[in-house]
């Protein structure tokens, strides 16, 4: 918490600020919100803002899901805005934004809080003397509002981004005068396709600027008339929209992605952080990818990561290495992991990859040999020489492998892996039997 929150208080006052919309993630991925007056804002830092306890189980339709003490319309979490991490609302006069974090009435943090999670295996990669930086990149789909794509291609075309202008200009602006700063933005491959991308920082500041990028983009297309989509799958047969989580690793100054004399280049600390991502994947691909839409989009040729490999700039491999440009690697080397989509609680999805990592890098994991082809040319026998396995096709499966793995269940907690466990068997159970077209009408939309 801010050191000096009458100060952030009066300077809130004086610009104007009258709300503010405190955010959390939960484990169906969508961001639930609730609103304080500036008046009541220190307070809420210091005692928080009630809710109950059935939003550990919440699914993406709003049911709630069975899990041991959060089923229940006893309890009430409260949530504590981190008022370091405030931002005034651009183009939302009298508004404000702050990420919260989960606390019972005892003050204690509960266990089922993802952003505190995320804080703890930051906290412990930072006493092994390894800091991580991370980024998300967005791809969301953009509608009229007569229910037509805003483009219709060609990707990456002038002929694309021309009814896309002012809408990134707005973009660009709020964004920037909310302290973000966007790397890329483009018309993608797919119809009514956009991507962005921004710069890397430390973990949970990362995490709360993907769920600001996103209720900003949802704002700015709102303005614009734009129907707006996060969701994996949005039209039925088009290509898929994924939220690509890059990080890199750094120790006394040192970009342990690069400039090292391990396969690649990478340093040998880098290579084990990086092979513990990709042993623990097929087991995490339920926090990565998280909801029915996924598996239409995480399937092979959709250079979705469908296979447990990674490669140096492979699309189709799950891990992408990410070298840069000759003068840039010290800072730019990366690796990207092409499996997440949306429907990912950021935080989450962040701590199980850092603690992944750290788990390879106490057991000194090393990498198989890169691949730089699609996986899916090789044979069977061919995968399963190289270690090479499909990742689960559906929602199902993925359930089924997250259930068993020892690994996950400590990482998040009894309470927290057994409340994320319910809520993605409450949607399968639900929708698992749906043809793909009845999905995206479905829930489609629910991830805007």
């Amino acid at each position: 918490m801010n050191e000096n929150p009458a100060s952030t208080l009066q300077k809130l006052k004086e610009n104007g600020v009258r709300l503010v919309a405190c955010t959390l993630v939960d484990n169906a991925g969508v961001t639930r919100v609730k609103c304080v007056p500036i008046g009541r804002l220190v307070e809420a830092a210091h005692y928080g803002i009630g809710l109950s306890y059935v939003f550990a189980v919440f699914a993406v339709d709003d049911h709630i899901a069975a899990s041991p003490g959060y089923d229940t319309p006893s309890g009430d979490m409260r949530l504590i805005p981190d008022l370091s991490a405030i931002v005034e609302l651009s183009g939302a006069p009298g508004w404000a934004w702050a990420p919260v974090d989960q606390y019972d009435q005892e003050l204690n943090v509960m266990p089922i809080c993802q952003r505190s999670l995320l804080k703890r295996f930051t906290g412990v990669a930072s006493e092994q003397g390894i800091t991580f930086k991370m980024a998300f990149e967005l791809e969301f789909t953009l509608l009229k509002d007569n229910g037509e794509p805003v483009h219709y291609g060609p990707g990456y075309s002038p002929i694309a981004l021309l009814p896309l202008e002012s809408f990134a200009v707005e973009v660009l602006t709020a964004l920037d005068e909310q302290g973000i700063k966007i790397a890329q933005f483009h018309p993608e491959y797919s119809m009514g396709q956009v991507e962005m991308s921004f710069e890397a920082l430390p973990p949970v500041a990362a995490a709360d600027q993907h769920v600001l990028a996103r209720t900003t983009i949802r704002r700015v297309a709102h303005r614009h008339g734009f129907k707006i989509s996060f969701a994996p799958l949005v039209l039925e047969n088009a290509v898929g929209n994924g939220c690509h989580l890059h990080f890199s690793a750094w120790q006394e100054g040192q970009n342990l992605m690069t400039g090292g004399d391990r396969i690649e280049g990478l340093t040998p600390t880098g290579e084990a952080l990086a092979a513990g991502v990709l042993t623990h994947l097929r087991d995490l691909v339920a926090v990565y990818a998280p909801s029915i839409l996924s598996y239409s989009r995480l399937q092979p040729n959709f250079w979705s990561g469908g296979f447990t490999c990674w490669g140096h700039e492979n699309r189709e491999a799950a891990l992408r290495l990410i070298k840069g440009t000759v003068g840039s690697r010290d800072r730019a080397a990366n690796v990207e992991l092409k499996t997440v989509d949306h429907t990912a609680n950021p935080y989450l999805a962040m701590a199980m990859l850092i603690a992944s990592a750290l788990d390879g890098l106490e057991r000194r994991l090393e990498l198989p040999q890169p691949l730089q082809i699609n996986p899916s040319i090789l044979s069977e026998a061919e995968r399963e020489a190289n270690k090479i396995y499909r990742l689960p096709a559906n929602l199902g499966q993925a359930i089924d492998r997250l259930a068993h793995s020892a690994f996950a269940r400590w990482v998040m907690g009894e309470a927290q892996f057994e409340a994320f466990l319910a809520s993605r068997r409450l949607e399968w159970n639900s929708y698992g039997q749906l043809a793909q077209a009845q999905l995206t009408e479905t829930l489609g939309w629910r991830y805007g």
